[in-house]
């Protein structure tokens, strides 16, 4: 699992594994933040088996699913929400990390 974080308490990856997020919450995440729509591609983990490894983890997760460009702004909306409302930094993935960056870009 690689993280490129962006700001003090925003970073990106690419597609997480429910087993990478003991990880995550032992690097201080509060946050995660899914970009990814449901069955994307095949083998990919569902949001919902994220959502619950989080949940063990006492890590807040977000499924915000971004399919393409223009990225909705209600979407935008959405993210910004999820970070403002984080107890500590976030981390946003998708299949490469590029949507995650460009949906909180967007939200600036």
């Amino acid at each position: 699992m690689h993280l490129s974080r962006l700001t003090e308490n925003y970073a990106v990856a690419e597609q997480i594994q429910p087993a990478d997020i003991a990880a995550i919450a032992a690097q201080g995440y509060a946050t995660v933040i899914c970009n990814r729509p449901d069955n994307e591609e095949p083998g990919q983990p569902q949001a919902s088996e994220l959502k619950s490894a989080c949940e063990k983890a006492s890590i807040a997760f977000h499924h915000i699913p971004v399919a393409g460009m223009p990225i909705p702004s209600t979407a935008v909306a959405e993210h910004r929400r999820a970070i403002e409302s984080s107890d500590g930094p976030v981390l946003g993935y998708c299949r490469s990390g590029q949507r995650s960056m460009v949906i909180w870009q967007a939200g600036l």
